[in-house]
Formats: structure tokens, sequence, C-alpha cells
């Protein structure tokens, strides 16, 4: 029998294990305490009081009234809500959305639909690091602008936004500002009111939860259309019965991030740099995509000349590694990341990316090998490698 590599996941911004505690918390709202939320009966006031304690949690960590919080079935829905219910429910006022380049596709391609559909949506350009300047995004807001959408922090180069200048800015001119929090949410302090947002998207499983359950947050008092029609659970803005257990583990994953986030984000911020600074140092013609500072603590994006993302994922996963090339949605394609291209970086050189993304249950001795790996791994594809001049 073929002996068994043993896995090394660096790959935790796509997704993350189910953390062992969140699990425990979960499992008596599968079969013991199984009733409908929206019941008035014993068995559905069991299940609410489960729903509303997870709501207060996360109300808690967000700085939000606990009314504030909608629970969703992803990211991808939030997002899709945030954009489209604010555009319906507001085209008496405007037409114009801002987003900018980087935005994770199921923004991109709700602002496409939009667009396609009589918005006018307008992108924010981003400089090599991938921040938005304000003050250029302030330049595209007219008369018409009713909602402007930027991601509190980038899944792929890790790039954390000045969120909270932009929010000043739309609050002053009165318009809706939402951001996408799926990869910050767990890893650092978030606060609605001291960002200045009025709507806010964060994902389960981006932090030890299970899939399948989201959140938008909604300031009180906004105007939004829903984007689901049915039994008006989440008082009439979002029809659906609710994912009991997915929102208790949701709630308990965000209760679990909150106590532990000082002391993971100080170990994960170290590794991080180890990572980084041995690559820089060690393997020639290697470049960070995105920035040194402001960054997630758990993001690395590398870029090495003279060989493909693609192959190099590959040789990894051959020595039981996980890294990605882009985001995880898009990683199959062969396209150059939408992110790194909006950085200003060539086609050419944006191919020889892959993203590193450590999480809670990474080690240190789980990245002294994937370094050991990953240098033994560049080195050889380059000697095969038809981009390298010597190969010629």
């Amino acid at each position: 029998m073929k002996k068994e590599t043993k896995r090394y996941y660096f790959d935790y911004a796509a997704t993350t294990p189910l953390d062992k505690r969140v699990l425990e918390a979960m499992m008596p709202y599968f079969s013991d305490t199984y009733g409908n939320p929206s019941s008035i009966h014993s068995f559905g006031e069991e299940a609410n009081e489960a729903v509303e304690k997870a709501r207060g949690i996360i109300a808690g960590y967000i700085g939000a009234l606990q009314t504030e919080i909608y629970f969703t079935s992803s990211a991808t829905e939030s997002n899709n809500w945030a954009l489209k219910g604010i555009a319906s429910a507001n085209k008496k006022k405007g037409n114009r959305i801002i987003i900018s380049p980087i935005e994770h596709h199921c923004v991109l391609n709700t602002a496409k639909w939009l667009s396609q559909n009589g918005f006018d949506v307008v992108e924010a350009k981003v400089n090599s690091e991938g921040f938005v300047d304000p003050k250029e995004l302030k330049k595209l807001i007219n008369p018409q602008t009713i909602l402007v959408s930027i991601m509190h922090s980038n899944n792929e180069i890790g790039t954390i936004e000045p969120i909270a200048e932009i929010g000043k800015i739309c609050k002053e001119k009165g318009i809706y500002f939402h951001t996408d929090a799926a990869q910050s949410y767990g890893k650092m302090p978030l606060d609605v009111n001291e960002l200045n947002v009025d709507l806010l998207t964060a994902s389960s499983h981006k932090i030890y939860g299970p899939k399948g359950v989201a959140l938008l947050y909604i300031r009180k008092g906004l105007v939004i259309d829903p984007l689901l029609h049915g039994g008006g659970q989440e008082r009439d803005k979002r029809s659906s019965t609710l994912n009991v257990p997915g929102i208790v583990g949701f709630g308990k994953a965000t209760e679990l991030c909150s106590e532990e986030m000082e002391k993971e984000s100080k170990r994960q911020t170290a590794l991080r740099d180890e990572i980084i600074d041995f690559a820089l140092k060690n393997i020639p013609n290697t470049h960070l995509n995105g920035p040194k500072d402001n960054r997630l603590c758990n993001n690395i994006n590398l870029r090495f000349d003279f060989i493909e993302g693609e192959s190099l994922l590959m040789d990894l996963d051959s020595y039981g590694i996980a890294v990605s090339t882009s985001s995880a949605c898009s990683s199959p394609k062969l396209e150059p990341s939408h992110v790194l291209i909006a950085c200003g970086i060539p086609k050419e050189a944006a191919h020889g990316s892959i993203r590193i993304s450590i999480g809670r249950f990474t080690t240190k001795k789980d990245v002294e090998y994937f370094l050991k790996t990953l240098e033994k791994s560049v080195k050889k594809l380059r000697e095969m490698s038809p981009l390298n001049a010597k190969n010629r």
C-alpha cells in the first residue's frame, strides 16, 4: 500500500475546518432541539432562543443592535442583497453605485448585473498594493450616487482598506456604505459605528464555523428591499426557514474568535511574516503581492518569476500542501487574478502567483515544512520552465 502523505492546509482564506467546540455547540440542534424558530409552541421557542443568543453574540462583536443582524445562507447572498436591495429601494434617488475593481466576484458580478439593468456602476481605482484612495473615491461621487461598496480586506492579497475614512465621506454625503468583511471578521476588532458602515457582510465558514450560514448587518432605519420573498422571516426582510444549527455554530465561532483574537492575531502575524521574509530572502526573483503592513494577519500572496502558479500549486499538492492561485471561487480558471491585474501587475507575472493563508491550527512546524518544500519546489519548476531564459 502507498504510504499516505501528511496533509498541510495553507488555504484558510478559502474556508476553515469546523472547530470541534463549534460542532459540540451545534449538535443538540440537529436532533434534540429541532423546532422551527418561527413556531410559537415550546419547540419553536427553544430554537428561537438559540438563534437570538447567537444573534446577540454577533451583534456584540461588531457593535450593532441585535435587531440589525440578519442571517443569510452565504456571503454571496449577503452581498447580492446589499447591492440589489439598496439599488431597488433607492432607484428614485439615483442610480450610481461605486465599487472597487478588486472586490470578490459576487460583488463584481452583482454590480455587472445592475449595470445591465439601468444602474451606473463605476470603479474606484486601487494602487499597486490594492488600496483605494478615499480622496479619489470622493471625486466619483455625484448627486445620483446611492451606494458605495468597498471590501474591508481583500481575499487574495490581504489589503485592509481605509474603511472608516471612506465611510465618513459617505456619511457626510448621505450615501449608503456597504463593506464585505468576510475575510476580516473574526480576525480583528470590527465596530460598525467606528467604521461608519451601513451594511456589513460576514460568513461563518471563514471563522471555523459551518458552511451555509452568513449575515448581513443592516443599520436601523436603512431603506432596503428584500432579495427573497416568502414567509416573512427575519423581520420581513429575508424569508426562509432559519438554519438553527448553522446559526448556533456561527454564534459560537464568533464567540471563540472574539475571545482568542488578540493572542491568535499576534501568533499568525509572526508566522505570516516568517513566510514572507524567508521567501523574499531565500528564493530569488520572488515578490510580495499586496502591502507588508495593513495586511490581514493570515494572508501571504507571493509571485515567483519564470514559473506558473498553477504548476507550483500542483507540485506543492503532491507534497500534501494546499495553497491557492487566487480566490477559491475562481482558482480552477486559468485566468490571471483580476485583483493582481487591477494592481498593475502584468498578466504574465500575475500567473506566477500563489496565495498562502494560515489559521488557528497552523503550527510553526507546519510552516517550517512548507518553507522547505516551497524552496525546493520553486527551484525544481524553474529548472524545467520554458519561461526561464536559461532554458531557452
